[in-house]
């Protein structure tokens, strides 16, 4: 194992912008679910925020929770099992279908009226509410304020150049006093172009700084096999809390 994977005080990269006219097209994403070349999803749900679940949800019950870029997350079923009412947006239908499917959830679809062309997917219990569309398109879809977002492949998916018209919209579905778990990538950006995106915290306090008060709550080693094929040596997850300023 070399130093750098050793030591979790990973410095930022000065030339971070290396990644900033990437772009990835919404077809390319929907593609990857075509060809199954979804990496990024994760079968047991995210560790960290099982870790984190009692600050994020600090005890409180009935929330509207927000997932962006929810692909089929097993996490939307956790929130809507604890009686919370979850709502996501992911541009792959397929996507959409494999979540009900895999967690054996019957569900309807309907136009989104707002959005000629898009279809919104509710389970039948009605507390999951899964918008196909662009999360960009999304704000037409009138689809309320929410007291919690989880963000996580998300904001590191989003094509760098985009960042703050995305954050721009994840702010306007924002209540008051509410909870924002965000989970960013660290890792050398001239060695992998991304998606996933590196996130410095430079960046997230550009973005969310005038707004939020941000703490990073944990910070971890996730370096796998499969990221050698990035052209990487390590990577660490970073987990940021953000709340009301």
């Amino acid at each position: 194992m070399s130093d750098t994977r050793t030591s979790l005080d990973i410095e930022e990269y000065p030339d971070w912008e290396v990644q900033k006219n990437r772009i990835l097209t919404l077809e390319e994403w929907q593609d990857k679910w075509v060809t199954h070349k979804i990496g990024f999803h994760q079968e047991q749900g995210h560790q960290l925020l099982k870790k984190h679940l009692d600050t994020f949800l600090k005890g409180e019950s009935g929330l509207r929770v927000f997932f962006p870029l929810c692909g089929k997350a097993v996490e939307m079923k956790w929130f809507a099992d604890r009686g919370h009412s979850v709502v996501g947006v992911e541009i792959s239908e397929l996507g959409i279908r494999e979540f009900f499917m895999e967690q054996n959830l019957s569900y309807s679809e309907e136009p989104i009226a707002e959005i000629p062309g898009t279809k919104v997917f509710k389970s039948s219990s009605g507390n999951i509410s899964l918008y196909c569309c662009s999360i960009f398109d999304l704000p037409r879809a009138n689809i309320g304020k929410f007291d919690r977002i989880w963000d996580r492949g998300s904001l590191v998916a989003i094509n760098p150049g985009d960042r703050k018209r995305y954050v721009d919209v994840m702010l306007s579905l924002l209540r008051e006093k509410f909870q924002y778990l965000l989970a960013v990538l660290s890792y050398d950006p001239t060695k992998h172009a991304g998606p996933p995106f590196y996130v410095p915290d430079t960046e997230i306090q550009k973005l969310f700084g005038t707004k939020c008060n941000l703490h990073c709550l944990e910070k971890v080693d996730t370096f796998e096999e499969r990221h050698k094929t990035w052209g990487i040596d390590y990577i660490f997850e970073k987990l940021y809390l953000l709340t009301e300023k």
